[in-house]
């Protein structure tokens, strides 16, 4: 059973940093949003949704120099980027295969997942959806195909931990089973909620609770972890 991961906020507790620097931001430059409504409407999409939607919304464009800005401000402290609570632990206790399959350039996964003592956990096995297969990001399966050929896996043999719509989506279109996750310190009321509906067969709030969940799975239909 390969069980893939998704980076930040499952792993690292990046996605609350992404969020407030990114409303930060965009409220300076004329955008008006919260970091509560950037990260329930847009985490998890790859780069550059985001821009396409707000630009459609407010007739104003998201140039290259607000990127910019948003860019440097989030590399400043993702310097400082922790894991969640229970990430290691359970990292600790997996057995099987295991790798991540993110929207994030694979130069940003090693610089956040080495500030927050995961790389060496993973590597080789960390893939950027950007830099494999088709390129296209989740909600596309891609990254979690790409995952699944490298290791010889069948799809329906993966298991993948998400917290985003967008990721719980492009596993299910990957034909694999997902795992909801809302333990980071961004999830927001209806987190849950979303998850399910994007398809996830079970949702949890604390890395401890992942590793059963994943036997269970395993197990269903006769399947072996």
């Amino acid at each position: 059973m390969l069980t893939i991961f998704d980076c930040d906020g499952v792993l690292i507790d990046s996605e609350i940093i992404s969020s407030a620097v990114t409303a930060e931001v965009l409220n300076e430059e004329g955008f008006a949003i919260t970091a509560d409504e950037v990260t329930s409407r847009f985490a998890g999409l790859a780069s550059g949704e985001m821009e396409a939607i707000l630009s459609e919304e407010t007739g104003l464009p998201v140039s290259g120099r607000i990127k910019e800005r948003i860019q440097a401000e989030f590399d400043r402290r993702i310097v400082h980027v922790k894991a969640v609570p229970g990430a290691a632990e359970l990292l600790d206790a997996l057995d099987g295969p295991r790798c991540i399959g993110s929207n994030a350039d694979s130069a940003y996964l090693k610089r956040a997942l080495t500030s927050a003592g995961l790389y060496d956990r993973f590597k080789p096995y960390v893939f950027s959806a950007g830099e494999v297969g088709t390129r296209k990001g989740k909600p596309d399966p891609n990254v979690f195909l790409h995952a699944a050929q490298d290791f010889g896996v069948d799809p329906a043999e993966a298991i993948v931990i998400e917290d985003s719509f967008a990721g719980v989506t492009a596993a299910v279109r990957a034909g694999m089973r997902a795992i909801g996750f809302t333990g980071g310190a961004h999830s927001w009321p209806g987190h849950a909620e979303a998850l399910m509906d994007a398809g996830a067969e079970t949702v949890v709030r604390r890395h401890a609770d992942i590793l059963a969940v994943i036997e269970a799975l395993g197990s269903w239909d006769g399947r072996g972890v």
